[in-house]
């Protein structure tokens, strides 16, 4: 049946060598919908940003880009600003008819840490051709902060599928109609469609902007940092902010999203907005993820957001997104947030899980 390939079938790609690693996977990489990639031992500091091109290696446009080397070893930081590409740790040999997309895990969107997947041959970033067998790299970029990281930090993330199991927006009225997937009404065009809270209850805390220039953060440090040395908060009393060109913001969504356990979602961006800023690096919404099994009952969707060429003045309820659904090849037997250490289950407005709660 064509879909996203879950977790149990994820453990038989890796049991057979379909997905193959070194040091070999931690079950802890397993997601409901996807594997957790890691980290190897070296980065290669980079010109700029590259795919390899068609029949080209990696390792042959390193050897063109690449300024020097840095070993992560003892650790290293990655300096804001900069381009570095990353050998991972885990391989592929997919069987035709099985393709895979990458994407940042949530704490890295949050950080602004643009990571991106690239493959021998690649012509588009997190992007697996089917019957690719060969090496994964991520591509890191920090936009805001400085980095410290070492080897077997999970950085990025890939879910596997076969066919189109993309719900149409029929498919998706249908299935609200049946559970539904937000609280309220749904805007349903090619995709669902989500809006930023700028009117929270309570408080005129609207979300946080990144400050320009902080201290290092290291990626193994929980509930470290103070947001305050990091993060300007952002208030509103009349439901709007303006954007600042070139700023990263943390706001979040006005819907509380529930991802029925037979699916799963990507964030995308919305496309009449999209010259405008970039919403939601981390684009994965696992299985289970806001469902009230799980423990969610609903959850809303944290956006990451970055305005680009002028001033833009963002308005609460204004649609900046949609999630693309899309059906699992099976019912995953692991749920996003149910027995599995998922640090945003439930979420509000919210930082990464580096920082201490405000």
């Amino acid at each position: 049946m064509p879909g996203v390939i879950p977790n149990q079938q994820l453990e038989t790609m890796i049991s057979t060598g379909v997905i193959a690693a070194d040091p070999a996977i931690d079950p802890a990489q397993i997601q409901p919908a996807s594997l957790d990639l890691r980290l190897g031992n070296v980065a290669y500091r980079v010109r700029a940003s590259f795919l390899a091109g068609h029949g080209a290696k990696v390792t042959d446009r390193l050897e063109e880009f690449e300024m020097h080397r840095v070993d992560l070893t003892q650790g290293a930081v990655l300096e804001k600003g900069a381009v570095y590409v990353v050998p991972l740790m885990e391989r592929l040999a997919l069987p035709d008819g099985v393709t895979a997309v990458a994407n940042a895990k949530s704490s890295t969107g949050r950080l602004d840490l643009l990571t991106r997947t690239i493959t021998d041959g690649g012509t588009e970033f997190d992007r697996v051709t089917a019957g690719y067998h060969g090496p994964l790299y991520a591509e890191i970029c920090p936009r805001s902060f400085s980095v410290l990281v070492r080897p077997g930090m999970r950085l990025n993330q890939i879910r596997f599928g076969t066919g189109n199991a993309v719900l149409s927006d029929d498919d998706l009225r249908a299935l609200h109609a049946q559970t539904p997937l937000v609280d309220g009404k749904a805007v349903i065009d090619d995709g669902l469609g989500f809006s930023v809270d700028l009117r929270l209850q309570d408080t005129t805390l609207v979300g946080y902007r990144a400050k320009p220039h902080t201290g290092v953060i290291d990626l193994d440090r929980i509930g470290h940092y103070p947001p305050a040395e990091y993060w300007e908060e952002v208030h509103s009393s009349n439901g709007q902010i303006i954007l600042d060109p070139g700023a990263f913001y943390i706001l979040v969504s006005r819907e509380a999203v529930t991802i029925p356990p037979q699916y799963a979602a990507e964030m995308a961006p919305y496309l009449a907005m999209v010259g405008e800023f970039r919403v939601h690096y981390a684009g994965f919404f696992d299985p289970g993820f806001g469902h009230d099994a799980a423990g969610g009952a609903g959850s809303r969707g944290v956006l990451e957001v970055r305005c680009h060429e002028a001033p833009f003045v963002l308005e609460h309820g204004q649609v900046v997104g949609r999630l693309v659904y899309e059906k699992m090849a099976e019912v995953p037997t692991q749920l996003y947030g149910a027995g599995i250490a998922s640090n945003y289950q439930g979420q509000g407005l919210k930082l990464s899980k580096h920082f201490k709660a405000p």
